[in-house]
């Protein structure tokens, strides 16, 4: 019997500041504008209601932002991303052309238009149409060091560790063919 493989965690480069500060502002003028609507004649319990159920929700938009994890377990990378998980067999990755890259000179990776994520400055997580015009699964936390790694079907994986280098060379480790004994 073959011993399972350890779990591999690749830490995420910083979430910047700007994120969080986005974060409270837009919970704090939720919160606001939800006191101010008039609930005159209301009973005490409903007059609460709105605004607690607008912090609770908020409260669980910022516990969210705290998932982010890329994980090689096994022959699988698993990307944790806010509300979001994306798991591909290493097997479905185009090894040779993956890359570390700067967004900033590589655009044709960066995320353009939102399919279904979760989007703060400095934070994208979820599926996106890329500007090359293929699909894309992002966890990015920085655009200056993204690891770029195609799928066989033609969608990426556009992820942000702080060792991009760390998780290719892991992920080529591992699709390496193995010795005969």
């Amino acid at each position: 019997m073959a011993a399972a493989s350890p779990m591999r965690d690749f830490p995420l480069a910083p979430l910047q500041q700007k994120s969080w500060l986005t974060l409270v502002a837009i919970v704090a003028i939720t919160v606001a504008l939800a006191l101010l609507v008039p609930r005159h004649g209301l009973p005490l319990s409903a007059r609460w209601f709105l605004p607690a159920f607008i912090t609770a929700m908020m409260l669980g938009v910022a516990l969210a932002l705290r998932r982010r994890r890329i994980i090689l377990e096994g022959r699988e990378l698993v990307v944790a991303a806010a509300f979001f998980t994306q798991r591909v067999n290493i097997d479905a990755l185009d090894l040779t052309s993956a890359r570390s890259v700067d967004l900033a000179e590589h655009t044709e990776f960066a995320p353009m238009i939102k399919l279904g994520g979760y989007d703060l400055p400095g934070f994208r997580a979820g599926s996106y149409l890329l500007r090359n015009r293929a699909r894309a699964f992002c966890l990015l936390t920085t655009s200056d060091r993204v690891a770029v790694l195609p799928r066989r079907d033609g969608k990426f994986l556009v992820l942000s560790p702080e060792k991009p280098q760390t998780l290719l060379s892991a992920l080529s480790e591992l699709a390496a063919p193995s010795m005969p004994r």
